[in-house]
């Protein structure tokens, strides 16, 4: 499933003041890690929000706001946001920045390993 370049484009300039952002394809979409850890991505052209288990329930209160259930199964801690909850550029910094805050707390990843082949020791 592709997504929304746009969308994209808005998130990247609502983080673009952070250092500790990255970008990584995943869901069939795009993510992007606060951190290292996921913080918000796209999927089509709807918003995945880790909103984390405290503000979890708060969220889903939000109109245009759904459980994320990519597996079918609903994600504690995750939300989708439909368009129409992010239509303004001040809603979508608003998201953003709830989930940027929450994996702030989360604890500090260590960088990922290389994927690059090892070779055989000779």
């Amino acid at each position: 499933m592709a997504f929304d370049p746009g969308l994209a484009q808005r998130i990247r300039e609502a983080l673009a003041r952070r250092q500790d952002v990255s970008e990584r394809r995943m869901f069939g979409g795009i993510a992007f890690m606060v951190g290292g850890h996921m913080a918000v991505g796209v999927v089509g052209d709807v918003l995945m929000a880790r909103v984390g288990p405290q503000r979890y329930a708060g969220a889903l209160q939000q109109p245009h706001v759904r459980p994320m259930d990519f597996t079918g199964k609903p994600l504690t801690g995750y939300v989708y946001v439909d368009p129409p909850g992010i239509a303004e550029d001040d809603a979508l910094a608003a998201w953003v920045g709830t989930c940027a805050a929450f994996v702030a707390t989360l604890p500090t990843k260590a960088p990922a390993a290389s994927k690059a082949p090892r070779r055989a020791a000779r």
